[in-house]
């Protein structure tokens, strides 16, 4: 088979409706922005799906989800080919993950007037968690909380709010999502270290073999090359780690 045969095929098995249908998560303001005066999506993994589409010499479609779980949830409903989300086991049981391409810290926001000092207080004072349902960082913490207590919320306006009336005692999401809330919201600090490591990798539906291995080779690539380190400085994403 000539190598254009060849992407061809990974081309059919990758997207079947002939086009390749990116699934975007707008919960993570690291990974992708609206921007612009047209408002179109952009980002890091704006920038790789073009790249990926290209690669196989095919148009791209993006699909949009505000939050990562409603990803995960349309992972067998034929909406997307691609998905750009963090790496966890209940999420591999439905979608093949290349190598993380970006690692994001995930840390605990919490008032100024909170006893807890640093990370590890929240599991040892039993606080009342907020996190959005379904994202990397709420599945993690329903598995390893000890004393915590995790409160699930349909977004994060949602989990602000309620911190905000003293429903819950703190915030869980990434770095620059916390930085951003507390610089928006006087009287709350970050509570170091980070509780885990978010590790970000680019997905297909599972059952794609083929498909799997090329978009992990494709991944490889694009870290090897610098192609993921140019796409963050462009975006001027900082607090980021680049695998």
């Amino acid at each position: 088979m000539t190598e254009t045969a060849a992407t061809a095929a990974i081309a059919r098995e990758i997207a079947p409706k002939g086009r390749l249908r990116v699934a975007l998560n707008h919960g993570n303001v690291v990974l992708v922005q609206r921007g612009g005066a047209d408002g179109e999506a952009r980002g890091i993994t704006v920038d790789l799906a073009r790249a990926l589409a290209g690669r196989l010499g095919l148009d791209v479609e993006f699909v949009h989800f505000p939050r990562a779980g409603d990803v995960t949830d349309n992972a067998g409903a034929d909406i997307w080919d691609v998905c750009f989300l963090a790496v966890d086991p209940q999420r591999a049981e439905q979608i093949a993950f290349s190598a993380p391409y970006v690692v994001i810290e995930g840390c605990y926001l919490v008032p100024d007037g909170s006893v807890a000092a640093t990370a590890a207080d929240v599991d040892r004072l039993g606080l009342r968690i907020g996190a959005v349902r379904g994202s990397a960082y709420a599945l993690h913490l329903a598995r390893i909380a000890k004393g915590a207590q995790i409160v699930a919320f349909q977004d994060f306006t949602e989990a602000a709010e309620a911190l905000a009336d003293g429903s819950i005692d703190g915030l869980a999401g990434v770095r620059q999502a916390m930085e951003q809330h507390a610089a928006s919201t006087p009287g709350h600090r970050l509570l170091e270290p980070p509780f885990m490591e978010i590790r970000q990798a680019m997905g297909v539906v599972a059952g794609r073999p083929n498909a799997a291995e090329f978009v992990r080779q494709f991944i490889d690539e694009m870290r090897a090359s610098g192609r993921v380190a140019e796409a963050a400085k462009r975006h001027g994403i900082e607090g980021v780690t680049l695998p």
